[in-house]
């Protein structure tokens, strides 16, 4: 479910992409352009936090739950990385 939903919502994303891509060959304002621009970050800045939702769902949640040192050290290793890189 939530892969087709990440899924739709990559479509919307490239569809608005295309849109700004119309808009600066067409010589659109640059105003309108910058609107657009920040919508397609707002978009991909929640695809981001699904992804992280579903990640830490099946993911993190299986690494912990194997009780393997190794494994929980190394997800939580991960964690602080994408926290960092992208400080979700």
């Amino acid at each position: 479910m939530s892969k087709e939903k990440n899924l739709k919502r990559l479509r919307r994303i490239e569809g608005q992409v295309r849109g700004i891509h119309r808009m600066i060959e067409e010589d659109r304002y640059c105003a309108e352009v910058l609107v657009q621009i920040a919508s397609v970050q707002q978009a991909l800045r929640g695809l981001s936090k699904q992804v992280m939702q579903g990640h830490l769902e099946h993911c993190v949640a299986a690494a912990f739950a194997s009780r393997d040192p190794a494994k929980s050290a190394a997800m939580q290793k991960e964690l602080l990385e994408l926290m960092y890189k992208y400080s979700l």
